[in-house]
C-alpha cells in the first residue's frame, strides 16, 4: 500500500510542491514573526518612553512646591495628575522607603520593604545607586484585574536649591527619594493583539497567492517541459535520437532540450566508438605479452589469451591448476582463493613447468571482477614471467655469500659506520682478534669509543673528511694501546650511506721503527763524539787554568784581588753551565721518547741542531751562515726527532764537503769555499727549512735513491745508509716534506717543508 510519503517520494512535481511550499511557508511565518515582534517592541518602548516622560514632568511639576515644602500643593498636584485615564498610581517615597505623596491616599506614610523589585535597583548597593539606565528603572507586572501594568521609578536627585538654606537636607546627600509611576497597559495589549490579527490575515493572504502564483508557474515552465524532456530520454534509451521534442522556451529548459537532442547523437556516435575499443581491447588482452587468465569460484579457466594458450595448451573447460602444475587440486596458499574471499587484490610468486617441461618463475597478481550489484563473479589473474630475475638474484644471492665471506675473514679489522653519527653497524672476524671485543660487544658502539679520550674530539671530523689517517692511536678492550693506519671509504650499507673502515696493526713496525731511529741515534751520537770532546775541552781548559792560578797563588801565599777572584769565579760557573748544557743536550739527544706531535719552533731547533757542531765546523774550518726570519710561526712536529734530521742534514753537509776536499783532483784547483747554509722562513702555508752546502753533490742517477732505506754513497764504515731514510720518515709523520737538489761538484741544497700549526692545533 502507497503512503503520502512514497506517493511524494516517487513524483517530482510533489517534491518541488512541498519543498517550495514548505521554504515559503517557513519564510513567510519568519517573517510575519519578525514583523509582529517588532511592532511589539516598538509599542512598549514608545509607552515606556511616555511613561518616563511622565515622572519626569511630574517631579518637574512639583519642584516648586518640593522646595516650599508645600504639601497640600504637592498632594492636589499628584492626585490631579494620578485621575487621568490608564494612570494607575503616583508615589514620593523617601530614602526609608516610606510614601510621602500618592494619589491613592489610603497608602500615605505606608513603609515598602526596600529590597522590593521596585526599590531594589537603586538599593542593591550602600550607598544606594543614583544613577540608574531606564531598562533597570522599569517592571511589567499583573494588575489586580490580570491587566498588564507597567512601572517606572525616577530617582529624586538633592539638587543645590534644595540643599542651599534648607531646613532638612544636608549637601551630601545625593538622592532625596523617588517617584513611582504606575500605569495599565490594556490599550498597549489590544493594540498589539490588533496588529497581530492584521499581519496574519495579510500573511494567510499573501501565502496562499504566490503559492499559486509558484503552482501556475511550475506546472507551465517546469513540470510540462520536464515531461517532454522523459519521453525523448527514454527514446534514446531504447537506442534512437532524441529529436524534434516540442519545447520552445529560450530559458535554461530550452537549452537543456537542445543538449539532450544532442546527447543522442553523440551517445550513438560513442556507441559506435564504444564498439571499436571493445574489439580494439579484446586484441589487446590477446596479445598482450604476458599470461592473463579469467577463472570462476572453481577454478576454471573461463577466458584466456594467446600467451597463455602457447605456452600451456589447455583443454577445453581445463582448470587452472591442472593447465599451469599438472596438478588434480589447486594450490596451496592460491591467490585466485584468497581474492574471492576478501574481494581484494592478491600477489605471490609461483614455480612450475610449461608445455615444453621448462621451469619457469611468475609474479602473480590477481584481481575480482564484479557484477552490477557488486558480487565477485570471477578474478583475473595476470602472471609475468621472472624466470631471468629470478636466476639473476640467485647469482646475486651467491655472490652476496662470496663477498660476505671475504669481507668476514679479510686480516684486517674491517667496520661499516654510519656516516653521520660514526655508530659501528658491522665489524668483520678480525676485530675480536686485533681488538679482543666481541662483535656484540661493539654493534652499536660509537667508532670514536676506540681512541683514547684525549684523541676522540680531535678524529671525529677528520674521519669524514679524510680518507688515510695514518699513526693513530687505538685501545683495544683490556687497555692496550694499538698504534693503526686508518683507512676510510664512502658506501651504502641497507639502504644508508656509510663509511668502510679498515686498521691496520703497524704497533710492532712502528716499534722496529723506534728501534731503527735509535740506532741512527747512537751512530749519530758516535759522529758527533769527536765535535763533543772539542766542545767540553775548552770550558774544561777555562776551568783548569782558573783552578792551576788559584792554587799557585795559595802555594805562594799571596792575595788574591776580590774583584780578580770574583771574575774568575763567575767565568768557571759559566763554562761549568756550558759543559752542563752540552752533557744535558746529548742525554736528551739519545733518549729514546714516544713521537708526540705539539707546536715547536723549527728556527729555534736548527739554532740548537747547530750548537752541537759549531765547534767542530770550526776545527774544519766550515763556515756556516744562518739565517732565520724574525716571528717564524710554530709548525706541529715532535722536536726531539725533528732535531735528529737537521744534525743528520748537518753531518751529510759536513762529510760531503770534506769528501770533496779529500779528492785528489782537488790538489790542483783553487781553494772553494767550505760553507754550509742554513735559513728557515715562512712559505705560504709551510716554513721551509733550507739546509745547502758546498760539497761534491749527488750524481742524477743517485739523487732518486737516497731515501732508500740502507742506500748511502759514504764509504764502508763511515755510514748506515739509514739517516736519510729516517729523516725522511719523520717528516712525512708532521705532514711535510722533503726533496732534494743537487749540482754534482758544487753541492746540494735539501728543503724540508711543515705545515704551519693553526689554531685548532692541527695543520
Amino acid at each position: 500500500m502507497r503512503t503520502p510519503w512514497d506517493a511524494i517520494q516517487g513524483s517530482l512535481i510533489s517534491k518541488l510542491i512541498v519543498a517550495a511550499g514548505t521554504s515559503l511557508v517557513v519564510c513567510v511565518f519568519a517573517l510575519s514573526y519578525l514583523a509582529i515582534s517588532h511592532q511589539e517592541d516598538v509599542l512598549m518602548t514608545y509607552v515606556v518612553s511616555e511613561a518616563d516622560r511622565l515622572g519626569t514632568t511630574i517631579k518637574l511639576g512639583t519642584r516648586y512646591a518640593m522646595m516650599l515644602n508645600a504639601r497640600e500643593d504637592l498632594n492636589q498636584i499628584i492626585s490631579n495628575v494620578g485621575r487621568q485615564e490608564g494612570i494607575l498610581a503616583i508615589r514620593v517615597y523617601n530614602k526609608e522607603g516610606q510614601i510621602k505623596f500618592s494619589n491613592i491616599s489610603s497608602e500615605v506614610d505606608s513603609v515598602t520593604d526596600i529590597k522590593s523589585q521596585a526599590c531594589y535597583v537603586c538599593h542593591q548597593s550602600n550607598p544606594p545607586t543614583s544613577d540608574v539606565p531606564l531598562e533597570a528603572r522599569t517592571r511589567i507586572f499583573d494588575g489586580p484585574n490580570g491587566q498588564r501594568t507597567l512601572g517606572i521609578i525616577s530617582p529624586i536627585h538633592n539638587e543645590p536649591g534644595c540643599s542651599e538654606n534648607c531646613h532638612f537636607h544636608p549637601a551630601d546627600k545625593k538622592v532625596l527619594g523617588a517617584i513611582d509611576v504606575v500605569v495599565s497597559l490594556e490599550a498597549t495589549d489590544r493594540e498589539i493583539s490588533s496588529s497581530k490579527t492584521r499581519i496574519i490575515a495579510f500573511t494567510a493572504i499573501g501565502l496562499l497567492a504566490l503559492g499559486l502564483s509558484i503552482f501556475v508557474f511550475m506546472m507551465r515552465f517546469v513540470i510540462r517541459p520536464i515531461r517532454r524532456l522523459i519521453r525523448g530520454a527514454k527514446r534514446i534509451a531504447e537506442g534512437g535520437q532524441c529529436a524534434g521534442i516540442d519545447i520552445s522556451q529560450r530559458d535554461e529548459m530550452g537549452t537543456l532540450v537542445h543538449a539532450i537532442e544532442r546527447m543522442g547523437k553523440s551517445i550513438s556516435e560513442k556507441q559506435i566508438e564504444l564498439n571499436r575499443q571493445r574489439d580494439e581491447y579484446q586484441t589487446l588482452f590477446s596479445q598482450v605479452p604476458c599470461i592473463i587468465t579469467v577463472q570462476d569460484k572453481n577454478f576454471r579457466l573461463l577466458r584466456y589469451n594467446q600467451e597463455f594458450r602457447e605456452k600451456f595448451r589447455p583443454r577445453p573447460g581445463d582448470f587452472c591448476y591442472h593447465a599451469y602444475k599438472g596438478r588434480n587440486e589447486k594450490c596451496p596458499n592460491c591467490p585466485v582463493e584468497m581474492t574471492f574471499q576478501t574481494g581484494k587484490s592478491h600477489c605471490s610468486e609461483e614455480t612450475g613447468f610449461d608445455a615444453d617441461g621448462n621451469q619457469r618463475h611468475w609474479l602473480v597478481t590477481t584481481t575480482p571482477i564484479t557484477n552490477s550489484d557488486g558480487e565477485i563473479v570471477s578474478a583475473m589473474e595476470m602472471c609475468l614471467d621472472i624466470t631471468s630475475r629470478k636466476q639473476l638474484e640467485e647469482e646475486l644471492e651467491k655472490s652476496e655469500h662470496k663477498y660476505q665471506a671475504i669481507f668476514r675473514n679479510i686480516p684486517n679489522p674491517v667496520f661499516v659506520l654510519d656516516a653521520e653519527t660514526l655508530r659501528i653497524l658491522d665489524c668483520n672476524e678480525s676485530v675480536p682478534t686485533v681488538y679482543g671485543f666481541e662483535p656484540f660487544e661493539i654493534i652499536g658502539r660509537s667508532f670514536q669509543d676506540l681512541y683514547p679520550k684525549e684523541d676522540r674530539d680531535r678524529f671525529e671530523k677528520r674521519l669524514a673528511q679524510t680518507d688515510l689517517h695514518d699513526r693513530v692511536v687505538h685501545m683495544t678492550k683490556d687497555g692496550r694501546r694499538l698504534f693503526v693506519t686508518v683507512r676510510v671509504s664512502p658506501s651504502e650499507f641497507s639502504g644508508q650511506k656509510v663509511l668502510l673502515v679498515t686498521t691496520s696493526d703497524i704497533t710492532k713496525r712502528l716499534e722496529t721503527e723506534q728501534q731503527l731511529i735509535q740506532a741512527s741515534k747512537m751512530a749519530t751520537l758516535g759522529e758527533m763524539a769527536t765535535g763533543m770532546a772539542h766542545e767540553l775541552n775548552q770550558p774544561l781548559s777555562v776551568i783548569k787554568t782558573a783552578a792551576s792560578f788559584i792554587v799557585r797563588k795559595i802555594t805562594r801565599q799571596e792575595c788574591l784581588a776580590p774583584d780578580i777572584l770574583a771574575e774568575m769565579a763567575k767565568e768557571i760557573d759559566a763554562h761549568v753551565d756550558r759543559a752542563s748544557k752540552i752533557i744535558n743536550h746529548l742525554r736528551e739527544f739519545g733518549r729514546k721518547p714516544e713521537m708526540k706531535l705539539e707546536p715547536v719552533d723549527a728556527g729555534a731547533i736548527l739554532t740548537r741542531a747547530l750548537d752541537i757542531f759549531s765547534q767542530q765546523l770550526k776545527l774544519r774550518e766550515i763556515e756556516v751562515a744562518l739565517h732565520v726570519d724574525p716571528d717564524l710561526p710554530k709548525v706541529l712536529a715532535d722536536a726531539g726527532r725533528l732535531e735528529q734530521v737537521f744534525i743528520n742534514m748537518l753531518i751529510n753537509a759536513r762529510d760531503a764537503i770534506e769528501e770533496k776536499w779529500a779528492a785528489p783532483e782537488m790538489a790542483d784547483k783553487p781553494a772553494s769555499p767550505k760553507r754550509i747554509l742554513l735559513s728557515a722562513r715562512k712559505d705560504g702555508q709551510f716554513v721551509a727549512v733550507t739546509i745547502a752546502d758546498t760539497g761534491c753533490g749527488i750524481p742524477p742517477g743517485v739523487l732518486e735513491k737516497i731515501f732508500q732505506p740502507f742506500f748511502t754513497t759514504k764509504k764502508v764504515g763511515k755510514g748506515t745508509g739509514l739517516g736519510l731514510s729516517i729523516s725522511y720518515g719523520i717528516v712525512k709523520d708532521c705532514g711535510g716534506d722533503i726533496r732534494a737538489y743537487s749540482v754534482p761538484g758544487e753541492g746540494t741544497r735539501f728543503i724540508i717543508t711543515l705545515p704551519i700549526e693553526l689554531n685548532g692545533g692541527r695543520p
